[in-house]
């Protein structure tokens, strides 16, 4: 009997060795044909644009295809999800900003798939924030736009991309911490919503700096400060939140290349090691920081807990505000 047991247990390892040996041949070897990056929102926004300025570096590196599949809807759930039940082989990615990584497990009632199901391979960049007012809104400063506000609760509106979206996560927060009243104005995306702040229809709009940027630069609206920890380069004369008194307000969007859960850590690995030469290079930097977003490679282990303290920090915030969605 205990024989047999050793044999068994030898066996056992000796498949697990093998099965080793051919991940680590594999690894070896990646990649040997065309990799598919999913997009789960639609072409031509920053959450497009980053992943293919990275897609086009790795083919030129690895002289294979990689090509971006947009799949978008659902709040970037449905791409997620066809990444998410892709074979793990390093030859499906994930590229997306925080909403099907981060956010929507606790926002919507259902999911088809899990966070979980997907591993960090890095972090591509981060963008702040930025609190845009219409072109004509009284207060100027952000300090001035909290007395205002105390001053005429549930008067002031905001906008946002949509229901449980950053952006209205954010406005969410900020009251939280500022203790001001506003009215929230759900719109359908970034677009419409710049169109009713440029139109003096809305007052506010927690909105991705490379939206806001050149419309604030030339007048059409007023950004009033930077939600993240610093100020932006490309605005450097604009304060953040902080600034203004609001110590632990900060608000980014952020962009993440994931793998479904499975795929063998050597392949990972090496996603992540040629991605951060990719981002360290001055020519991608430049590229980048054109669209408000600043590089941000990190370790697999870094982005692990970065992506963790992001699902902390918003879920806690979508169930004080008890929002959720179908």
């Amino acid at each position: 009997m205990i024989v047999r047991t050793i044999a068994v247990v030898a066996a056992a390892l000796l498949v697990a060795l093998q099965a080793a040996n051919v991940w680590a041949e594999n690894a070896e070897h990646y990649p040997s044909r065309s990799i598919k990056i999913i997009v789960p929102f639609p072409a031509g926004g920053t959450a497009d644009t980053l992943p293919r300025i990275v897609a086009e570096k790795l083919r030129e590196k690895w002289n294979q295809p990689v090509i971006i599949e947009n799949r978008s809807g659902a709040g970037g759930n449905i791409g997620a999800e066809a990444a998410a039940s892709s074979t793990p082989d390093g030859y499906t990615l994930l590229a997306s900003p925080p909403g099907p990584i981060a956010i929507n497990e606790s926002l919507y009632k259902k999911l088809s798939f899990r966070p979980t199901d997907l591993a960090p391979i890095t972090l591509l960049g981060t963008a702040p924030i930025v609190l845009d007012a219409r072109p004509d809104f009284p207060a100027k400063t952000v300090k001035e736009l909290i007395d205002y506000v105390k001053a005429n609760p549930d008067k002031i509106t905001f906008a946002s991309q949509g229901n449980g979206s950053t952006s209205h996560l954010t406005a969410i927060l900020f009251e939280r911490l500022t203790g001001i009243r506003m009215v929230h104005v759900p719109y359908r995306g970034t677009g419409p919503a710049l169109q009713d702040i440029m139109g003096n229809t809305v007052d506010l709009f927690f909105d991705n700096i490379a939206s806001s940027m050149s419309l604030h630069i030339d007048g059409k609206l007023h950004i009033l400060g930077v939600c993240g920890d610093e100020r932006a380069p490309p605005l450097p004369d604009v304060p953040t939140v902080r600034e203004a008194g609001v110590a632990d307000f900060t608000s980014a969007t952020w962009f993440a290349l994931m793998a479904p859960k499975g795929t063998p850590e050597a392949i990972v690995a090496k996603l992540n090691s040629t991605i951060t030469e990719i981002l360290n290079e001055s020519e991608i930097q430049a590229q980048f920081l054109k669209l408000g977003v600043q590089p941000k490679p990190m370790s697999i282990a870094a982005t692990t807990r970065f992506i963790e303290d992001e699902r902390s920090k918003w879920s806690g915030i979508i169930k004080s505000a008890n929002v959720t969605l179908e």
